[in-house]
């Protein structure tokens, strides 16, 4: 007798009746089979994302009926989390301090590091202008206007396919921002702003080859990547981003647990005179807080 898994693979139509227990036994089963971690809590979770529920939601209902539309994305869900693929694409997608926004292979995944970085912009400017600067899905922008007293928020990428994420996470969250294509502080020559947010590519290309195939396959390079010593962008942002800040704003940068010191150096040798560096959650030297003599 074939499995459920079989069974539904066959027939995807209404006519494959299976309850969500089952489904998810199996779902479980594929996982396992597939070295992925705590298989059934991984079934359980991505079934509860697919479905717009909860874990104990799930569990409370585990013995209805699985829709036919839900039931064959799961599945393929299950598949594409067994190639490999994060689990924040699969779903599409994820949790950003009090938003949730879309998320696939157009910008880089929102991380926890991030949302202390969005925390010290708030701290320092939480009104005026705010740029942020490499806004990818917009996860930081979008934050920034959910929760400071702004303004205006502009996010500026160079990839035109970021800025389509970014612009459609916008509109689902019923967020003002003003959205630029471009390199940098570029498109705002000219401009004034009070803080300006940014989470550049800080990898270096030794260490992109060494990345886990989980990011490296999937993740945008050009959002991780910051040439042979990481800190190429760095370096480009400290230079720019003096001619578009106003007098006393501040520049708050997500760096290089590891090149924290090398970061400071670089802030410091390109005029900026007051830098420091905040540990985030885990305890790293993950953010770089600098400011300028007017």
């Amino acid at each position: 007798m074939p499995s459920a898994w079989q069974t539904v693979k066959s027939f995807p139509g209404p006519e494959a009746v299976l309850a969500v227990r089952a489904l998810l036994s199996e779902g479980a089963a594929r996982l396992a089979a597939g070295a992925i971690p705590d298989p059934r809590r991984e079934s359980t979770r991505l079934w509860a994302e697919l479905s717009g529920s909860t874990s104990g939601a799930v569990a409370l209902r585990a013995d209805e009926p699985a829709a036919p539309e839900l039931r064959a994305r799961f599945l393929e869900a299950v598949e594409r989390i067994l190639r490999g693929e994060p689990r924040q694409y699969v779903v599409g997608s994820t949790g950003f301090r009090r938003l949730t926004l879309g998320c696939d292979r157009r910008a880089l995944i929102p991380r926890p590091e991030t949302e202390g970085l969005v925390e010290l912009a708030l701290d320092l400017a939480s009104g005026g202008r705010a740029l942020d600067l490499g806004t990818g899905s917009g996860c930081i922008a979008l934050a920034l206007a959910d929760e400071g007293q702004y303004h205006e928020v502009t996010g500026i990428d160079c990839s035109a396919e970021a800025l389509a994420l970014a612009r459609e996470n916008a509109v689902a969250c019923g967020l003002e921002v003003r959205w630029l294509q471009g390199e940098w502080c570029q498109p705002v020559v000219g401009e004034r702003f009070d803080v300006v947010v940014t989470n550049p590519p800080y990898i270096s290309e030794p260490e992109w080859h060494r990345l886990d195939p989980s990011v490296r396959a999937w993740e945008p390079r050009l959002a991780l990547a910051g040439g042979l010593d990481g800190m190429t962008e760095l370096r480009r942002i400290f230079a720019e981003v003096a001619g578009v800040l106003a007098p006393s704003g501040w520049l708050v940068m997500e760096i290089d647990s590891a090149r924290a010191d090398a970061s400071v150096a670089a802030a410091r040798h390109a005029g900026w005179t007051t830098v420091r560096v905040s540990d985030d959650l885990f305890g790293r030297p993950r953010y770089l807080v600098a400011r300028r003599e007017s």
